[in-house]
Parts: structure tokens; sequence; C-alpha cells
């Protein structure tokens, strides 16, 4: 009897008469998508099935916690949490919010650290159907007042640490609804908030009647996540309860099991730590968390709980390979690492220096409507868009050609969007694959901040497609590899320029641990010149022999038009809280030596080297130079 993936190879090729065989000789990739099929089909099936019988991420806990009440749900500061436990704290938030008379789907912000607490809360306020709205606990001032009020939040819930209740003191004038206090009693809380420990000590441990979410659909709010805010305010993306169920497969993808304990130092409010927290409780897994990233801490950390899977964000991997080397580097009990945005030049590096079994990098967005896994290590790759994988997608994928100057798409003659080339990168864009779970847009916050994200009419018209804002491109063997954030890239002499490429190649010199790249503008001239930002490694002082070193490096290595025109020498790496580099500040500030106080430097085609660029010199560079 023929396996479904032998069935649907037949299917394609029965026209033709072509066997299995046949089209895996013709089309050697095809392997690559048996390969994944594999896993994917009962991932498929049991996604489908829990779609159909709308089984919650609120139900898959309850269910676990019936399953496995004794097991670690999480290991947190070496205590251990059952998720018996956790549901016994969830029940108690759940009565408290109950006695708040909101209805279903209305939205309870919490400001809370990584901690057991956080993840009781939110049980607790999906128990009676709230949405809960997830606050970076980093952001102060006028981004943490947008956050908690574009999200309509009815109440706040604020952890115990003095620095959160400091940052909603400054913007509490502003904030009209109920402030929840983790850590003070009745007796110390401050004026003006509501003691949560107190409530949580008196409220009943009763589990909530089921029935008063009886009213829960698909497009129901599960929580809000918000964007990094690295091109303005952050926006909150929907994941609402459809959504959900699909974010406690993903991690499955990697074979996740009940024995397996996976670490995590990610924010909690960020959706790769989301992944995993929903993952680990739908199947019975175990969880080792962390306030926050500690590269020193990270290995000890897994070899102390026995990790079998480890999480990734950014340049987590980066900052562990500063680390001094040490015997004990491989001494650990992992067999994956998952995560997203790990650099193909520090890949091989990473993996052969700390003795990694297998590297699972993905590639989404918390508002996309696809994802991507690279299941298979193919160094560099985030995932594949075969014709096969994509013909069996409910969310058909493609890569399309981009236009810098409109960012949007190109366009042909009939108004049509033009397909990239193997290798060529273009645009991501992807459908929707069920139009009830998106129904409601990406965003909180209208239609106009959610038409933005359309592609409409791409290949036919009415269809529609979600646009990732990221450029892309695909190998021979459809495998996908990252180039860049469509804002990241800059045109110059003609040519498109890709930050993350340039950045690649500057950070190959053994004296540069980190650089951002980034277009600023230059009087009298179209387009953008190249300019980038270095962070020099912690042994390496600044002397002016680097500059010649940079220069042919970047000649050896870099087309004309992708070589960085401008150098300044910064001291720290403005990241944000998900490790992603800061670019606004940078390039509103552009080459300007009367705003920039780093060392600043332009490059000299005639001694072959940068020179410095300064308040005396810069008109006259401007004057004379060829760029």
């Amino acid at each position: 009897m023929p396996r479904t993936r032998d069935k649907v190879l037949m299917g394609l090729g029965g026209a033709a008469g072509l066997s299995v065989t046949a089209w895996q000789t013709m089309c050697p990739w095809l392997k690559y998508d048996l390969q994944f099929m594999k896993v994917g089909k009962n991932l498929g099936k049991k996604l489908a099935k829990d779609m159909e019988a709308r089984r919650y991420i609120i139900e898959m806990f309850e269910d676990t916690v019936a399953r496995c009440p004794k097991k670690t749900m999480i290991i947190f500061e070496d205590r251990e949490y059952t998720y018996e436990f956790i549901n016994e704290q969830a029940k108690r938030v759940a009565n408290i919010a109950y006695e708040w008379k909101l209805k279903i789907g209305e939205t309870v912000a919490i400001f809370i650290q990584n901690s057991p607490s956080f993840i009781w809360t939110f049980f607790g306020l999906q128990k009676i159907g709230l949405g809960v709205a997830f606050i970076n606990y980093h952001n102060r001032s006028k981004p943490l007042l947008h956050t908690i009020t574009v999200s309509k939040a009815r109440a706040l819930i604020i952890g115990p640490e003095e620095e959160l209740f400091h940052a909603i003191e400054e913007i509490r004038s502003e904030l009209d609804i109920p402030l929840y206090l983790f850590g003070k009693s009745n007796a110390s809380v401050p004026h003006g908030y509501i003691s949560w420990d107190d409530l949580m000590l008196n409220a009943p441990g009763a589990e909530i009647c089921k029935s008063l979410r009886s009213s829960y659909t698909l497009v129901t709010p599960c929580i809000y996540i918000f964007t990094s805010g690295t091109t303005g305010l952050p926006k909150p993306a929907i994941v609402n309860q459809g959504k959900a169920i699909g974010f406690s497969k993903f991690l499955l993808f990697s074979e996740l099991g009940p024995d397996d304990i996976v670490y995590t130092t990610t924010p909690l409010y960020h959706s790769a730590a989301t992944l995993a927290l929903f993952s680990v409780m739908e199947m019975g897994a175990t969880m080792v968390l962390r306030v926050k990233f500690s590269a020193s801490h990270y290995f000890d950390d897994c070899r102390r709980h026995g990790v079998t899977i480890a999480q990734y964000i950014g340049e987590l991997a980066r900052y562990l390979l500063h680390l001094p080397e040490s015997p004990q580097d491989g001494n650990h009990k992992i067999q994956k690492m998952i995560g997203n945005g790990l650099r193909t030049d520090i890949w091989e590096t990473f993996q052969k220096r700390f003795k990694i079994p297998k590297i699972v990098e993905f590639f989404g967005a918390t508002e996309g409507t696809a994802a991507f896994v690279n299941t298979w290590g193919r160094v560099g790759s985030c995932g594949r868009i075969s014709p096969l994988l994509n013909y069996l997608s409910p969310a058909k994928s493609h890569i399309v050609r981009y236009d810098p100057k409109t960012d949007a798409p190109m366009r042909n003659k009939e108004g049509r969007c033009i397909p990239c080339k193997i290798g060529e990168p273009g645009l991501l864009i992807s459908g929707i694959p069920n139009p009830l779970v998106y129904s409601q847009g990406f965003y909180l916050g209208g239609k106009a901040v959610n038409d933005k994200k359309y592609v409409r009419n791409a290949f036919v018209k009415g269809d529609a497609f979600f646009n990732f804002g990221d450029l892309v491109y695909l190998d021979k063997d459809y495998f996908l590899y990252f180039k860049d954030r469509v804002g990241d890239t800059f045109r110059w002499k003609g040519e498109n320029v890709s930050t993350n490429e340039v950045a690649n190649i500057l950070t190959g010199l053994r004296f540069i641990q980190d650089a951002n790249v980034y277009g600023v503008e230059v009087p009298g001239a179209d387009g953008r010149a190249g300019m980038a930002a270095l962070l020099l490694k912690e042994n390496v002082e600044f002397h002016t022999d680097l500059l010649p070193q940079i220069y042919h490096h970047c000649e050896e290595n870099l087309p004309v038009y992708a070589r960085p025109l401008f150098l300044r020498f910064i001291k720290a790496m403005p990241l944000t809280t998900t490790h992603k580099q800061k670019k606004v500040d940078y390039v509103k500030e552009g080459f300007d030596p009367a705003r920039i106080n780093d060392p600043l430097f332009r490059i000299s085609y005639e001694t072959k080297t940068f020179v410095p660029l300064t308040i005396e010199n810069v008109g006259q560079f401007l004057a004379k130079s060829r760029l």
C-alpha cells in the first residue's frame, strides 16, 4: 500500500506515467520534501482536528493538567512548579477576574517579567475568556503608555519589581483603568493601586465553570503581542484563539516530546517564547525559564537542568561565542537549538564549538499567515518553499520582485506581481489560509494599519496576500534564506544594497564584534550611501591602523556600490529587547559630525583607507569628493 507522500507524487506524475523513483531522479530536491512531509502530515492532522473541535489553548492546558498533574511544567530560579500548581494559581486569578464582570474577548494587560506568575496569570485570564495584552516590560514613557492604551486594556496587572512600578508611576496620571500591583499588601500598597497579593491570598481556588467561555470562537482574542517598534511605535499583533492553536503545534516540527526539557531566556511577551510555552504545555514537557539572557549562565543552566532543547533569538549565539573557550563547552544534553536570526557567518563555528547536534532555524512573523522551518540543518537557511510543499500548503507563498523606491512589489504591464528566479532576492508574500482566523486583520487598530500589510491583485484580480516586509531568496534546492528587511535595504548607484549582507562581511574581520549598516542621504546624490556603525571586540583598542584593513576587506568582498562610505565607531550596539539592531536614530544622524560624538570617518579612494570626518572638513569633502 503506497504511503501518503508516495500517493501525492504518483498523482502529480500520473499523467506522464512517472514513478516516485523517476520523480526523485528528475528532482533531487524532493528528498527534502519527503522528509518534511513525514513530520508535517501528522501535525497537519492534529492541527485540523483541534481547529474543528475548537480545542482552544485553555482546553489544551487543562487537558495536560488532568493528564500529568504532578509533572514539572516550569523550572524557575531552581524551583520546580508542577502543572497542577500552575493551574491552582490560575484558578485564583480566574476567580478574581470574574468579579470584574468583563465580557468575553475584552482585554487585560500584564506588565510582568519572566516568571511563573506571568504564566499562571495568563492561563487564569484565559479561563474566563479574556484576551491578554503582553506588555514589553522594557518599555517606558510614551511607548509604554501607547501599548497599554492601544490594547484597549480594561485593567493592568503589574509585576513586583520596583522598576516596573516606577515605569507605571511616570504615566499613571494618563491611565484610567484599575492598576493591580504584585509584591504589596493592602497595608503597604501605594495610593492608586490595588494589592494583587492580597487578592490572590483571599481568592477562591474553585474551578471556574467552563460555560463562561462557551461563546469562544476561533476569532476570540487570545493574546496581543507587540511588534518590536524598530520603525515606530509598537503595534499589537492579533493572536486569536485560532492562531494560538497553530502556535501550540509549531515546535512539534522539532519532534518535541513529553520528556524534553526546553530552555528559554526569551521574554515571554515575545512570540518566540509564546511558541515554546504553548508547545511545551500541549506536549506536557518542561520549560526552564530565566528572567533574562545571560551568556555566562546559559550553558550552566542547561547542564544543571538536563536541558534537551534550547531556544535562541537574534544575536544570542554571537554573545555565547564571545565567552572564553572552556572544556565544558560541549558538556550538556542539548540535542537541538531552535530559534531565528542565527547569522550564516557564525552558524558552523557555533555549532561545532558547543557540539550542538542540530540547529532548527525558523522564519515567520507574529502577525503572518505562514511560517517556515529548516529541519534539515542547511546552514543559513530558515525553511523551504518548494513547488510540492507550496502546492500542499494552505498558505501559498511567493517571492516577488520589490521596488525600494515605491516600497512595494514591482508590477508587470498587466499590473501583476513578478515572481523572482532562483537566487534572486525578492519580497516574501503568503496567502490567507483561513479567512475566518484572519477576518479581524493582522493588528488591532483598524483598517488603515492593516491595509498596509496586504498585497492585493498579486496574480489574479481579487486575490490577497500577507506582506512579510522581508527580502528572501531560494537556492536550487528551494531552501529559503533571509536577505534583509525591506526598510533595511537601500539603493545606491542604481543598485539595491543589503544591509545584512554588508554587515556579515564586516563582521568577518577578526577585530569587529558587530556591525550596524544603514543608508544615509548625501546632498546632491541620488539614493542613500552606505554607512556602518562598528563595535570593536572587547580586547581591541581603536587605532587608525584598522581603517585600511576595513577598506581592503570591503574592496575584496563587496561590489563598489555596497561598500560603506562612512564609518562610526560605537561603544555599545543599541538593540531592541529581542536583540534586533536599532537603526532609526543612526539614519537620522547620518554622517553629520555636529550630531555625532563617536569617532567618525569617510572613505578615501586616494589613500585606500578611511580618514577623519569633522565639522571643519565635511563641507570640503562634499564639495570635492567623488562618491
